[in-house]
């Protein structure tokens, strides 16, 4: 049954709409402005893993996670789990039924693969669901497994992630000519952005936030289909509205001041009055529909308002699909080089603002250091400054640990197969996605096999190969994040990437010794080793060397109190805790035998401090975040 409605006097326009009825369906559909809106969801947890178990690469991996039951109000249920992870990998389910409601193709998501692989393994009917939603209902974004900040990561490290995230997205991707990217935290290089277009296949648009543009002179131009230059070719941007997607996810707005603030602040009279479409991009996190037991309500009812108010809902890779296949009309130039726009590399959606030395993002965040000057910065955590020189020990540590195991995986598969090229490594490196996600590939009946995994390497020996390849992605599963992106060291987050790189590193060393190459290993017990002694980068690093934005920054007590245990049963900082903790299981015993002249494995337990941003939830242990044995 349809109702032909009026809906004169709009914002100054004569428009129609038509509502449908169907069951306990009902929509509206209004073509009253030329304003669209596009909002994207970006799904992603890093899980609670604890220690990863021995495994020979042939099979995914199995780990234990922390047990530190947690519980989330959503709406008038009780959301729990035996950690953060299992209780919003829950909570999705009631995120899944709200955005089967709204209109196809309006809103767009990116779920990170090894998020949506947890999902499998622990809520396969909450995986299908998703899977459902994903295959047609919403539009389907691209992202990276592991969630790295991408320009942080080597070259090759980035190549293969780039390939692997289109691999693993291909059942939802279709012939799409236009593929919507996001890059974790939205941080972006030049670099950064042609490796992912190169490796698409397709036309690429990045979501990323106004802040990041350079030159943006008029504050519409950023509702048009602009163009960037990446190495290797253009692509599309689009800069999500930070103002109104943060009101909506901190709540300083109603509902109604949401619609207002979008039909009524957003307008851009010109295109109005030329009947050119022209779009405003919101975005959040997803679990910005969880933080409160009303936000699903209230998100349904912004997104409901806007299209009473004659604001249509389209996805950014489907505006710019419909611009470019002429369903919206563009202005002169729109589209192309013509409409170019600059993005300042390293700038990102999710930054310390405050700091900013030229009104942009940066990745200060991670980094712990401001780039522009130099400086350390500090924050203030549990009403106290703490210094971020740790983030800046940790990216630099993170990284010769990444080049350890890179590099070491690379020699012994050419100490075997000298005629295997780089680009041979990488090509089985994709594959083993295949491995590492096996589920995920299996549900959409894709080539699994192991002949199909190694064949890229010729005759080594397949065992060796797949060890090699589970040494690898145990190394990218270390690389999340969202460590660096708290104020505090001592998080769960923080334990999970060291555990992973302390097992990585352990098994090649173990490798090395199958094969007979005592002094190889020995570069990797040391190389781990750095983990243990993460207090001693301050001299080693000479980070006493460097800057602070107000001074105290960079001092030797600056950067103990920043590593300061937060749980009572271990002195350890959580980088030697979780190193510790790990080598306790992984390590052989006379090499266990030998640290603990000078380390107390009594102290190596997996409890850590909590993470701030997970403050809302209902902990069973509100003091820090344990793991019982």
């Amino acid at each position: 049954m349809y109702i032909l409605i009026n809906l004169s006097g709009i914002y100054g326009y004569e428009c129609t709409g038509e509502r449908s009825i169907s069951g306990s369906r009902l929509s509206l559909t209004v073509s009253c402005m030329q304003m669209k809106r596009a909002y994207h969801f970006h799904a992603y947890q890093p899980g609670d893993i604890i220690r990863i178990h021995d495994g020979s690469g042939w099979d995914p991996i199995k780990y234990s996670e922390r047990l530190s039951p947690v519980s989330l109000r959503i709406r008038d249920t009780d959301v729990k789990g035996r950690n953060w992870t299992r209780a919003v990998i829950k909570a999705y389910e009631h995120t899944n039924e709200v955005l089967g409601r709204l209109k196809e193709k309006s809103i767009s998501v990116d779920f990170e693969p090894f998020t949506l692989y947890m999902i499998l393994r622990y809520k396969p009917r909450i995986y299908g669901e998703i899977v459902e939603l994903l295959g047609g209902h919403v539009e389907t974004v691209p992202t990276p497994p592991f969630h790295p900040i991408m320009p942080h990561l080597g070259k090759f490290d980035q190549e293969v992630l780039a390939r692997v995230s289109f691999d693993f997205y291909q059942p939802f991707l279709g012939g799409s000519g236009v593929v919507g990217y996001w890059l974790p935290e939205a941080v972006i290089t030049r670099e950064t952005a042609g490796i992912v277009a190169r490796s698409s296949g397709a036309e690429v648009v990045f979501l990323l936030d106004e802040r990041q543009f350079v030159g943006l002179n008029l504050p519409q131009a950023k509702f048009s289909c602009n163009t960037y230059k990446c190495d290797g070719g253009l692509a599309y941007v689009f800069g999500r509205d930070h103002q109104l997607s943060d009101a909506f996810a901190f709540n300083t707005l109603d509902v109604d001041g949401l619609v207002r603030a979008v039909v009524e602040g957003r307008v851009d009279v010109f295109k109005e009055n030329a009947g050119i479409p022209y779009l405003v991009y919101l975005a959040s996190d997803l679990e910005a529909l969880l933080s409160n037991p009303a936000q699903l309500d209230r998100f349904l009812g912004w997104m409901g308002g806007l299209e009473g108010r004659g604001v249509e809902g389209v996805s950014v890779p489907d505006f710019v699909r419909k611009k470019k296949g002429g369903e919206y009309d563009c202005l002169e130039g729109e589209c192309s080089d013509h409409f170019r726009i600059n993005v300042k590399d390293y700038s990102s959606w999710s930054d310390y603002y405050d700091l900013s030395l030229d009104g942009r993002t940066g990745d200060m965040r991670w980094l712990g250091m401001r780039r522009e000057d130099g400086r350390v910065i500090g924050r203030s955590h549990g009403g106290k400054k703490v210094s971020q020189l740790w983030k800046y020990a940790f990216t630099k540590l993170f990284r010769e640990l990444n080049r350890a195991v890179r590099f070491g995986v690379i020699d012994m598969i050419k100490r075997y197969s000298p005629e295997t090229g780089k680009g041979d490594v990488m090509d089985f490196l994709v594959r083993y996605a295949r491995v590492f996600f096996r589920e995920h590939y299996e549900y959409f009946d894709m080539e699994t096999g192991v002949d199909y995994v190694v064949e890229p390497l010729g005759d080594v020996d397949p065992t060796l190969a797949m060890k090699l390849g589970r040494v690898y992605y145990i190394m990218l599963l270390a690389n999340h994040s969202c460590p660096r992106f708290w104020e505090n060291i001592d998080t769960r987050v923080t334990f999970g990437n060291v555990a992973a790189i302390s097992k990585a590193l352990i098994e090649l060393m173990e490798v090395y010794m199958r094969e007979g190459l005592g002094e190889r290993a020995n570069f990797f017990l040391f190389e781990y080793m750095k983990l243990l002694a993460f207090p001693q980068l301050y001299y080693d690093y000479d980070l006493y060397r460097l800057q602070g934005v107000e001074g105290w920054e960079t001092t030797e007590r600056a950067w103990f109190d920043s590593l300061r245990s937060e749980v009572p049963n271990s002195p350890y900082n959580v980088v030697t805790r979780a190193a510790l903790y790990t080598g306790k299981e992984a390590l052989p015993d006379e090499v266990k035998t030998a640290l603990g002249i000078l380390y107390d494995f009594e102290g190596a337990v997996a409890d850590t401090g909590h993470v701030p941003g997970e403050a809302h939830g209902s902990w069973e242990n509100v003091e820090w975040c344990e793991h019982r044995e």
